[in-house]
């Protein structure tokens, strides 16, 4: 069975998401506050995070679609709703990184069209940063208050 592997796959690939996006944003924010060139190097970190994201949530989509607590959720849509840990999983966590990943793909667009370096880094740092927020608060942390999953999950 697909599920297992693309937990464990989903679970490690996380912390990918997560350190490289604040690499970007501390680097975007350095850049912003310093008045530095906005460099191939910047671009590197900007172009790598978003992909990571995009990986993450390709895995992300292709777990929704085998998960068999998503199957309940939508067979049991009535009754499921009310069930904190399944409406999270089936409803909210996926509408949330979904919206997280339209915003790191659209700041990553807009940074890329901004024609002065402080413009480019501004506005991967602003874009990137409601990112990184809207993913830390979307994903089922051990000391979450929504529901909670192991830091990590091994294969």
């Amino acid at each position: 069975m697909m599920y297992l592997p693309l937990l464990a796959s989903h679970s490690l690939v996380r912390w990918l998401v997560l350190v490289s996006l604040l690499i970007a944003v501390i680097n975007a924010y350095r850049g912003w506050l310093s008045n530095r060139r906005y460099l191939k190097f910047d671009d590197t970190i900007r172009i790598t995070a978003v992909t990571i994201a995009h990986i993450q949530v390709g895995i992300g989509v292709w777990l929704y679609l085998v998960s068999p607590v998503v199957d309940y959720f939508l067979h049991n849509f009535s009754h499921a709703v009310h069930e904190r840990h399944i409406r999270f999983f089936g409803m909210e966590h996926i509408t949330m990184m979904v919206i997280a990943i339209i915003i790191v793909t659209i700041g990553s667009s807009k940074t890329k069209r901004r024609q002065t370096d402080k413009e480019k880094f501004k506005t991967m740092a602003i874009w990137f940063t409601i990112a990184l927020v809207i993913i830390f608060l979307s994903i089922p942390w051990a000391f979450s208050p929504f529901t909670s999953r192991p830091l990590i999950r091994l294969f």
